[in-house]
């Protein structure tokens, strides 16, 4: 028995994610060969296979996975699972796009989001927004796993192992990429950040937000933001932290203005330190800070930027 885990990366740059999700695959017991699928990813496949732990590195570099559409990649991955009983991917956007596909062709259910490994069949994953852990068990003989990178850690470095080419293409006529918009941002990216502050509805308008930029920048952070933000159209929503948006479990996370409904809590309250600023002393989100301020934020923020 082996397992694949389906490298995560982007435009040439491998993600943290994919050390994580391998640390969970390793908890399994079995050997891990590591899917890396792009085109121009071979000068990655070094940096992959010197993770520690990895048996293997599979290299599929084409064209036709450029820009890892969901029906390529799932084919791809089909074609490989004969060889391996578990298949794991990050439960990032790439992630959640094409592996949901693989698990139908195969005709097992997925098991979604782990947060840890029980055994080789029985995982624990969040549910009810993070307010209980369920403990699943799957009897399919093959496992589809997405991994909530956020709750394992990066694995060392090791000398790196074996690579080989995978020459299959499957270039798929149902779906075409036509084009990408993104934000371009100096600021690392938020789900990556050892250091996230986050603002609320509390920041009142758009503007506001900009009180953020100089403390993110002396302390390297990412700006992030509440579900109320975005959909008050404060910000965009690739900012937003929560259950519908991007899970964080920085080293730091500030939470200014933000009250702390459940679905924020439950993107954030792995973070290894969370300080919440807000001038409500019934906020909710006091209840998982580690630091509170009751303070008006308006008077905080530029204290703070000046002490720092």
């Amino acid at each position: 028995m082996k397992t694949l885990v389906i490298a995560d990366h982007d435009n040439g740059i491998l993600k943290p994610e994919t050390s994580k999700t391998i640390n969970a695959a390793l908890k399994l017991g079995f050997a891990v060969d590591v899917l890396i699928a792009g085109e121009n990813v071979a000068p990655m496949s070094e940096a992959v296979a010197s993770i520690a732990g990895v048996n293997g590195v599979l290299v599929a570099d084409n064209s036709a996975y450029a820009h890892q559409l969901a029906e390529n990649i799932a084919d791809l991955v089909l074609s490989l699972a004969p060889d391996y009983s578990h298949l794991v991917a990050s439960a990032t956007t790439t992630g959640k796009n094409f592996m949901p596909r693989v698990a139908a062709l195969l005709d097992v259910a997925q098991i979604s989001e782990i947060i840890d490994v029980v055994d080789a069949d029985t995982f624990k994953r969040p549910i009810y927004a993070g307010n209980a852990i369920a403990t699943v068990k799957s009897l399919d003989s093959k496992k589809v796993i997405t991994v909530r990178a956020s709750s394992f850690d990066l694995q060392d470095e090791q000398t790196p192992a074996e690579s080989r080419v995978v020459d299959s293409v499957f270039s798929s006529e149902l779906s075409a990429f036509v084009s990408v918009e993104q934000t371009e941002s100096e600021r690392p990216e938020l789900t990556a950040a050892q250091v996230v502050i986050s603002g609320g509805r509390g920041m009142q308008n758009g503007e506001n937000f900009s009180l953020l930029n100089g403390i993110a920048d002396k302390l390297g952070a990412a700006i992030g933001a509440s579900r109320a933000a975005v959909d008050a159209g404060f910000v965009p929503n690739d900012m937003q932290v929560g259950q519908t948006g991007k899970i964080v479990a920085p080293n730091l996370y500030i939470a200014v203005g933000i009250s702390g409904a459940i679905q924020h809590l439950a993107g954030m309250k792995d973070s290894k330190v969370i300080v919440a600023i807000n001038k409500d002393p019934d906020a909710p989100i006091f209840q998982v800070a580690d630091y509170g301020l009751v303070a008006d934020l308006f008077d905080v923020l530029p204290e703070l930027e000046q002490a720092l």
